[in-house]
């Protein structure tokens, strides 16, 4: 029986990790963290029976608590409780599904704690992967990427030597805006942008995919996942999501992973790893299939994704605020006070306003974010 801990289980990644555990015997949750929608949190706990779940504000999880009396489970709130959360005894491998910067502490004392990681948290790595990857060699445990993206690379990965790769392919399906100029996403709204052709994912990270930030955030998390420069990866956009990413040697070999876009394969291959499992759904026709085509990233019509490589170059905590900046602007489009190009146009005033940290400590990554947060306030 392998024991897991989830943080974000009522998001889109948390949900469809449970769809998994439904279905498999030897799968058992011991802890539940989620930010406020308790509806479906005490749905999930009692199916799934965890013995601490925690809840991010304070009021909900009280509320929780006496919905939940007739049950033996303890229930915890704020920083504090996801990091009870995180460093749980009896959970072996903790799922970070959680959205934004919040991961960062939860997934640094999970390791401590010599816990495996199932990463769906990219901040973590954009942000703070130069504190993270070397803390996960140091504590001996395992970072297993949960993007489909990251999931295809490490198991193109399998059996060969890192030392020997010569570039990253990391496939883009180039979302629901491919092919128009700046003139035509103008007048883009709300309900356009999240109308993915091909995933079904939450709100934030369907946004990210409209403007290309998603895939700039991708890249960075690659750079610190797999050990390689930003130079070294290249985006490729591959419409259908039918090859989630490749990877090119240094003999010219390239090796890719294809398969229906479905995020419950790389979850199962992180909880399972380095075991694959059956797993019920759509098989790949290539019959139906017929062809796969490709293109080069827009980043005239997506800024957003050339300033991920600004930011990558900048290094220290300049992919901090890149992050941040966009944050803040996604929640701004969605919230209808901005307009969608006024996303990339935030993050690179704040890009450009900031004085860069060169290997910035926990502590100062927060202040960073906290510092982008209150300029754009201020400004918009």
């Amino acid at each position: 029986m392998k024991k897991i801990a989830i943080l974000g289980s009522t998001g889109s990644i948390g949900t469809q990790t449970l769809q998994i555990v439904r279905t498999n015997q030897d799968l058992e949750v011991t802890a539940l963290a989620a930010g406020s929608n308790i509806d479906l949190l005490e749905t999930q706990i009692r199916e799934f029976h965890p013995s601490l779940v925690a809840v991010w504000g304070e009021e909900k999880a009280a509320e929780l608590k006496i919905r939940t009396k007739d049950l033996d489970l303890k229930i915890v709130s704020g920083m504090d409780g996801l990091l009870e959360v995180a460093v749980q005894p009896e959970a072996e491998l903790l799922v970070t599904a959680i959205v934004g910067m919040i991961g960062i502490r939860p997934t640094i004392a999970a390791m401590k704690a010599g816990k495996d990681i199932a990463l769906a948290n990219k901040e973590t790595l954009v942000t703070a992967g130069h504190i993270i990857m070397p803390l996960a060699r140091e504590c001996q445990v395992q970072i297993l990427p949960v993007d489909s993206e990251h999931s295809a690379i490490f198991q193109c990965l399998q059996g060969e030597n890192k030392e020997q790769i010569k570039k990253i392919l990391l496939t883009a399906s180039g979302g629901p805006f491919r092919g128009r100029k700046k003139e035509e996403l103008r007048e883009v709204q709300v309900e356009d942008a999240l109308k993915h052709p091909n995933w079904s994912m939450g709100r934030k990270i369907t946004i990210d995919s409209a403007t290309m930030v998603n895939k700039g955030l991708e890249m960075m998390e690659a750079r610190w996942l797999f050990g390689v420069e930003p130079k070294d990866i290249q985006i490729v956009v591959q419409p259908k999501s039918i090859i989630h990413s490749m990877v090119e040697f240094v003999d010219g070999a390239v090796i890719a992973q294809l398969g229906t876009p479905d995020m419950k394969l790389p979850i199962q291959y992180a909880l399972y790893y380095p075991d694959r499992r059956d797993l019920p759904g759509e098989r790949l026709d290539f019959w139906k299939l017929n062809e796969i085509t490709f293109e080069k990233p827009d980043m005239e019509n997506f800024p957003g994704l050339s300033l991920a490589f600004d930011a990558a170059a900048g290094g220290g905590s300049l992919p901090t605020v890149y992050n941040a900046a966009n944050e803040r602007a996604v929640a701004l489009f969605l919230e209808r006070k901005i307009g969608f190009l006024e996303i990339p146009q935030i993050i690179r005033s704040c890009m450009e306003a900031h004085k860069v940290i060169k290997a910035p400590k926990v502590d100062e990554i927060l202040s960073v974010e906290q510092e982008v947060y209150e300029m754009i306030e201020s400004r918009w």
